[in-house]
């Protein structure tokens, strides 16, 4: 079984964030105004639905989908995109698979201690965050 990914998390780190808006095509302007934000992460499972929430106080941003079925996505507020996205386990890690517009989109989730990594791709570019768990959530 993999490991839980469960909880509140807080962002620590935050590389090529810019590099990563840039390819999805956000405007300088709003990629400025991002690149401020300390993102939280709310992850829960359900059964078998996984939920995931990025808060901020710009934006928050909400999926929800089931291991290895296919889910309708659409990123509003960020790029605006409508995507086909399909999660599953890769040993301990969570990937997400986005098949759209933009070439090679997918992201990674995994635990590492009290810390949460995600890896962000779109078109060769990779943006790594890491975030701590909560302990007062």
């Amino acid at each position: 079984m993999p490991t839980s990914l469960c909880g509140t998390w807080d962002m620590i780190s935050n590389v090529n964030f810019e590099g990563y808006m840039s390819a999805l095509g956000i405007s300088v302007y709003l990629r400025k105004i991002a690149l401020r934000l300390k993102l939280r992460k709310v992850i829960e499972q359900q059964g078998d639905q996984y939920i995931i929430k990025t808060l901020s106080t710009l934006k928050n941003y909400t999926i929800s989908f089931k291991i290895g079925q296919e889910f309708e996505e659409f990123t509003k507020g960020l790029d605006n995109r409508h995507m086909k996205s399909t999660a599953t386990w890769q040993g301990n890690k969570l990937l997400c698979e986005q098949t759209g517009e933009k070439k090679n989109r997918s992201w990674i989730h995994w635990v590492e201690g009290d810390k949460l990594h995600l890896e962000l791709y779109c078109e060769g570019e990779v943006c790594k965050q890491v975030y701590r768990k909560n302990v007062n959530e």
